[in-house]
């Protein structure tokens, strides 16, 4: 299926990765599903690409010469919170999801891997991170916080925060939800849109995360809750 529909530009792609073999297969394939796509070999060059001109996801591999990915994804995520990051490696050991998760990707995958999936997994990040339509309810104040559904952003005490676009799919998951237990089903569905293998610790570390950005004192929570075997809850103070 194509990316490009009546009314609509295709979505722009960036792939980062030092295997020229690699580039070339993923740019002649993203082209070929509809994506508008440029390649760079380095960390380096990958943050000055997107300085110059704006894109909807980059797909970062880890293993590089120079900057490696997880320098490369911290420098993206802070300048451009709105970016769909996808890390692509061949890298599986769970503390490198972890990391990655932490330096901000929005999402891992595994070399090596179907085409299809990661296909979806792109749309599903650039979704993410697009306007909600102006029909919902465009604010929602809870305690110090203030998070603009229409805008995607938040604020704290008046001052702006920068979400990632999972960490604001979460934050709006439990917000519009405050008082209710959530369960983790319907968690993983509002940020990943379904639940699969190590999603239990990409959703600890998202939370650990958050928690960061929107706690007084991260450790002893006043918002956001983790019931361990059931859910999560945003508690109203």
């Amino acid at each position: 299926m194509s990316d490009i529909v009546a009314g609509h530009s295709p979505l722009r792609i960036l792939v980062v990765d030092d295997q020229a073999t690699m580039r070339r297969f993923l740019s002649i394939s993203l082209t070929t599903a509809g994506f508008l796509v440029a390649t760079e070999p380095s960390g380096e060059q990958a943050i000055e690409s997107v300085r110059k001109e704006p894109f909807d996801a980059v797909l970062l591999d880890l293993n590089m010469p120079g900057m490696g990915g997880i320098a490369a994804c911290r420098i993206l995520r802070e300048q451009y919170p709105l970016l769909g990051i996808l890390v692509v490696t061949i890298r599986q050991d769970f503390k490198d999801r972890i990391e990655a998760l932490e330096a901000g990707a929005d999402d891992y995958i595994v070399k090596p891997f179907h085409f299809p999936e990661l296909v979806a997994r792109v749309r599903a990040v650039v979704r993410r991170a697009s306007p909600i339509r102006p029909d919902r309810s465009t604010l929602i104040c809870i305690g110090e916080l203030e998070l603009n559904v229409q805008n995607r952003s938040l604020t704290k005490s008046g001052e702006p925060v920068h979400l990632t676009p999972n960490e604001f799919a979460l934050l709006h998951c439990l917000m519009s939800r405050a008082g209710q237990l959530v369960p983790h089903a319907d968690v993983f569905r509002a940020v990943w849109e379904h639940e699969e293998a190590g999603a239990a610790f990409r959703l600890r570390s998202l939370v650990r995360l958050l928690r960061k950005k929107i706690e007084q004192d991260p450790e002893k929570p006043t918002y956001l809750f983790t019931e361990p075997g059931f859910g999560h809850r945003f508690r109203v103070p």
